[in-house]
């Protein structure tokens, strides 16, 4: 059976990056009739928050990614140093003791010497007494895995076969001098023992993925299948990293962003196939194939959003947007005929108030210079209220009757007058809505 997860850190809110991950791993999961784990990755306890944890909960729950089962990874870190231990068993795991300064210069000098800037091993020539002496000295050590210096290859559903020389890589540190179990040790032990089969995640992760795979061999795991996918760039190609802060998926939902929209679009971002609004989660995975998906980096605009909510909304009945129709302050006796009248002309749920203000309170008339006294002509033709379905017909009429003026030398103008706007509803149906004319003077 296909299980798949999605581990955020609770140390912010879920972005587009994190959803483009969350979302592969569902749709595989949900395809193959599979399980999809929400682990939670909180061993850093400085910068986890409870608040994001229930943050990143409610963002999916938006979406409607469900997640079968949840895991915390603070809760498993007995499981972690047993497998430390496993490791300083096998011989695969060793103390060093260099502080971040010093490391930084060994880099700085490989780099100045043509070198790769890989960890040299340094610590294995420690003597237990020379340990002794720099725990002394400067407290526990930070614990590396000792890589076995080969290939490490793998097929990737996205990237293809991959080859990566574990001794142009350094010996990855899994445990931190202060104790914590860094990401590593931490994603291996839980995938082994939740029986993760697929891991899909950014490209940005590719090396990390021939250490783990390394590891979990040592631990004496089954290896995954792994993809990575393309990192989000901006709609001109520049880096999007610095702009994932403003790209959380609750700014977007405050913004109008329909679920549908969204997903709709992250599904497809970047494959072969084209973004086609789809209506249902079940009816996006059924068209997944993460090997459609391609290696280059892949452009994300925000704006693609709103047209395709715009089309969601489109597609909506009465009864799933009456309240929001009811919150604009719509009368009820008039909700059916202003969402039928509005739902073509709005681009969010946040459109609804405006027109309501528009149709309950005038709009400020819109008239051009060479308009002025035509408009005056024309209002002393438009009947007193209420309107009907056949008031912009009869009054059209009369004013044509009156000034001679046809087309959109007529239509126009009297669009403007009344509504402020050049475009909108057919005004037949609008008539019946307006409450209020500013255009009477």
């Amino acid at each position: 059976m296909t299980t798949t997860r999605f581990a955020p850190s609770p140390t912010g809110h879920i972005h587009v990056g994190n959803l483009r991950t969350a979302l592969m791993n569902y749709l595989i999961a949900r395809k193959s009739g599979g399980t999809f784990i929400l682990r939670i990755d909180d061993t850093d306890p400085e910068r986890s928050k409870q608040e994001y944890v229930d943050a990143i909960q409610e963002d999916l729950e938006w979406l409607g990614l469900t997640w079968d089962r949840m895991e915390r990874q603070s809760t498993r870190l007995e499981r972690y140093e047993d497998a430390a231990q496993q490791l300083r068993d096998m011989g695969r795991f060793y103390e060093c003791f260099e502080t971040p300064t010093e490391l930084d210069l060994k880099r700085k000098k490989q780099l100045n010497m043509g070198k790769p800037p890989v960890y040299d091993r340094a610590a294995l020539a420690l003597s237990d007494d020379d340990k002794a002496a720099l725990r002394a000295e400067r407290g526990t050590g930070h614990w590396r895995f000792k890589l076995d210096h080969a290939r490490i290859e793998w097929t990737d559903g996205i990237l293809g076969d991959r080859s990566i020389d574990a001794a142009s890589v350094s010996d990855p540190v899994l445990i931190r001098a202060d104790g914590q179990f860094l990401y590593t040790l931490a994603s291996v032990c839980d995938d082994i023992d939740f029986g993760i089969t697929d891991v899909v995640r950014g490209s940005d992760h590719v090396t990390n993925t021939a250490t783990q795979i390394q590891i979990i061999e040592a631990l004496g795991g089954g290896v995954p299948n792994f993809a990575h996918h393309s990192l989000l760039t901006g709609p001109q190609g520049e880096a999007l990293s610095k702009r994932l802060g403003t790209l959380a998926l609750r700014d977007l939902r405050e913004a109008g962003v329909e679920p549908m929209a969204l997903l709709s679009l992250m599904a497809r971002l970047g494959s072969s196939d084209p973004v086609e609004l789809r209506s249902s989660i079940e009816e996006i995975a059924e068209g997944f194939d993460v090997n459609k998906f391609g290696a280059a980096p892949t452009k994300f605009d925000e704006q693609d959003l709103y047209p395709l909510t715009g089309k969601v909304l489109h597609e909506k009945p009465l009864s799933e947007m009456a309240d929001d129709i009811a919150a604009a302050g719509v009368p009820a006796d008039l909700a059916e005929r202003f969402w039928n009248v509005t739902r073509e002309n709005i681009t969010t749920r946040k459109d609804l108030a405006p027109w309501w203000d528009l149709f309950a309170n005038g709009a400020e008339p819109a008239i051009d210079e060479e308009d002025q006294d035509f408009i005056k002509e024309a209002m002393t033709l438009l009947p007193e209220g209420p309107f009907d379905d056949s008031t912009w017909g009869t009054w059209t009429a009369a004013v044509k009757e009156a000034t001679g003026r046809k087309g959109r030398g007529l239509f126009m103008p009297l669009r403007k007058a009344l509504t402020g706007q050049s475009h909108g509803p057919d005004m037949s149906a609008v008539m019946p809505l307006l409450q209020v004319i500013k255009a009477r003077g």
